[in-house]
C-alpha cells in the first residue's frame, strides 16, 4: 500500500478520550476497595504502538475545561508520545459534561472479567467537525492514515458527521482511510437509518476495513453467508464469505482483517488474525496466548497491523505483526501494547519468550 510520501503524521484518530479504573491484585469491582487510574480510549490505543515506536500521531478529541481529569489525560498521551488537538469545553456546572469512565476488573481463571461504562454527560460525544481546520490537517500538514473507529462515529450525530467529514477530506487529500466498523447494538438503538448511511458513506472512501462478520452485516447491511459449523475454523471460512461480499459492495477497500479468539479462561485465550490484501489471504492460526489484562487486545492488532503497513513491509507481515502486539497487549495492565522495539514484538510472534540480557 502506498503512503502520501510528505506527511507530519503517520496515523491521525478521532476520539473521545477518558479513564479506566482498574481494582488491583485481579479482584472484582463489587469487591475491591483500590484502584489503578489510567487515560484510555480505543482509538488512542490503536496509536500506542505506532507512537511507541517513534512514528508522529495524534488524536482528534475535546477536553473539559479546567478539569484535573482532562489535565490527567493530556500528560498521559504526552508520556506516551501522542500529540492531541482539539477544543475545552466548559464544564457547565457540576451536572454538565465530564470526561467518561471505564470501570473494569480482568477477571481471572474462571471468572470471567466484567466492564461497567459510566458515559454520562461525556465530553466527546461534543465533537464537531466546525472545532478543526481539516484543509489544514490533510492539506497543509499532511497525514499518511485516517483511522476511524464505528464506536465514535456513533456515539452522537455531531460525532457521526465529524467522522464522515474527516473520511471526506482525507479521501480528497490521498490519505489512506482505515474504519474499524466496531458495532454497538445500545449505541444503533432508534438511529438504525441514520447510522447506516454515515457508515457506508465512510466505507465507501475507505482503505481497509476492519470487523467481524456481525460488524460488516449490522453496520453495513450485507448479507453474510449460511451458518457453518462452530469453532474458529468455521468463523475463518464465514469471514472469507463475507468479506467476498464487502469488496464487491466497496471497491475502494482492499485490506480486510479481523481477530479470531476463543476464551479457554480469563488468562488463557486462543489468538489468531485473518487479513484480505494484495487479492489474497494471509491467517495466523489460532494458538494459545496468556492474558494478564483482555481489554485493549484488539486495538493493540490494529496499532500492529498499521505500523507494519506504514514500514513498507510485504503483507503477510501486517497480519503476523499485528497478531503479535495484541498479544503483547493483553500482557499489560494497560489497556495498550507499548512495544521496546521491533524485536519484541517479532519475539513474541516467534514464541521466544527467552530472557534479553
Amino acid at each position: 500500500m502506498k503512503f502520501r510520501e510528505k506527511a507530519l503524521w503517520s496515523i491521525v484518530v478521532p476520539t473521545s478520550m477518558g479513564v479506566r479504573i482498574t481494582p488491583a491484585d485481579r479482584q472484582g469491582v463489587h469487591i475491591s476497595r483500590n484502584y489503578v487510574m489510567q487515560a484510555t480510549s480505543a482509538e488512542s490505543n490503536v496509536l500506542s504502538v505506532s507512537a511507541s515506536l517513534g512514528l508522529p500521531t495524534k488524536v482528534l478529541t475535546t477536553f473539559v475545561k479546567g478539569s484535573p481529569i482532562a489535565r490527567f489525560i493530556k500528560d498521559d498521551l504526552g508520556s506516551r508520545h501522542i500529540a492531541y488537538e482539539g477544543p475545552e469545553v466548559d464544564q457547565g456546572g457540576p451536572w454538565g459534561y465530564r470526561h467518561q469512565f471505564n470501570i473494569a476488573d480482568s477477571g481471572f481463571g474462571p471468572r470471567g472479567p466484567r466492564v461497567y461504562n459510566d458515559r454520562a454527560g461525556e465530553v466527546g460525544r461534543t465533537l464537531n467537525v466546525k472545532d478543526f481546520d481539516l484543509d489544514r490537517l490533510f492539506g497543509e500538514e499532511g497525514v499518511k492514515i485516517l483511522h476511524i473507529s464505528g464506536l465514535i462515529a456513533a456515539m452522537s450525530p455531531e460525532t457521526g458527521e465529524f467522522c464522515r467529514s474527516l473520511a471526506i477530506a482525507a479521501h480528497k487529500y490521498n490519505t489512506r482511510v482505515s474504519f474499524d466498523l466496531n458495532y454497538r447494538a445500545s449505541f444503533w438503538q432508534g438511529r438504525e437509518e441514520e447510522l447506516s448511511g454515515i457508515f457506508r458513506e465512510i466505507a465507501s472512501v475507505s482503505d481497509i476495513l476492519i470487523g467481524n462478520e456481525e460488524d460488516f452485516q449490522l453496520a453495513l447491511g450485507l448479507e453474510g453467508p449460511e451458518a457453518g459449523g462452530k469453532g474458529l475454523a468455521a468463523k475463518i471460512d464465514g469471514f472469507k464469505g463475507m468479506i467476498e461480499a464487502a469488496r464487491k459492495a466497496y471497491p475502494n477497500a482492499g485490506v480486510f482483517a479481523t481477530t479470531l479468539r476463543e476464551v479457554v479462561s480469563a488468562n488463557e485465550h486462543l489468538w489468531g488474525a485473518i487479513l484480505y490484501a494484495d487479492n489474497g489471504w494471509h491467517i495466523v492460526e489460532p494458538r494459545p496466548i496468556q492474558v494478564l489484562d483482555r481489554i485493549g487486545g484488539g486495538d493493540g492488532f490494529v496499532g500492529g497491523m498499521l505500523y507494519a503497513m506504514l514500514m513498507g513491509w510485504e503483507s503477510e507481515k501486517w497480519v503476523q505483526f499485528g497478531w503479535a502486539t495484541g498479544a503483547l497487549a493483553v500482557t499489560m495492565l494497560l489497556d495498550y501494547a507499548l512495544p521496546a522495539d521491533e524485536e519484541q514484538v517479532w519475539s513474541i510472534y516467534q514464541g521466544n519468550a527467552r530472557v534479553k540480557r
